[in-house]
């Protein structure tokens, strides 16, 4: 089981202009600039880049995607922020 007797990541996926989620999720999954990366609690601390793709934040049966370019990823004491160059509303925006 993925959540581990309750325990949760706060998530944060923002741009400079816009909030993409802010909330709660039990995994999240990132367009790293090398390859899709995957988080769960108790992550290691790290930073990376990001390349362009959707963040997936996974909470029991809810899934949010939204979708990201550029930017980076931090990981520090259970807390996820994607701080990413442009969050992308809508499909038809690319």
């Amino acid at each position: 089981m993925i959540d581990e007797g309750g325990r949760k990541l706060q998530v944060s996926v923002i741009s400079p202009t816009s909030i993409g989620y802010v909330g709660e999720g039990e995994s999240v999954i990132v367009p790293a600039y090398d390859g899709q990366m995957g988080i769960l609690y108790g992550h290691a601390p790290m930073m990376t880049l990001l390349g362009d793709g959707e963040v997936v934040v996974r909470n029991g049966s809810e899934e949010h995607r939204t979708r990201v370019s550029g930017g980076f990823l931090q990981v520090v004491n259970n807390e996820v922020s994607v701080l990413a160059e442009r969050v992308i509303e809508d499909a038809s925006e690319e």
